[in-house]
């Protein structure tokens, strides 16, 4: 999948990317927790990763409302 993003780059785009970027990792973050409960994840550290990348994006989302 694709790499993480920082917050800089996240803050530099719009909502509705911010969005479809979130269904994006929701989508990524459910695969790979089936892939490590049926023992198939070689890279464990991706699960934290797109989890904060998701509160990332929420964060920022909040920030403008």
């Amino acid at each position: 999948m694709s790499d993480t993003k920082n917050a800089k780059d996240l803050r530099s785009m719009n909502e509705s990317d911010l969005k479809e970027r979130m269904d994006e990792l929701g989508a990524e973050h459910m695969k790979l927790r089936f892939q490590r409960a049926t023992m198939q994840l070689n890279n464990t550290a991706r699960v934290g990763q797109v989890r904060r990348e998701i509160a990332r994006i929420k964060t920022i989302l909040a920030e403008r409302s």
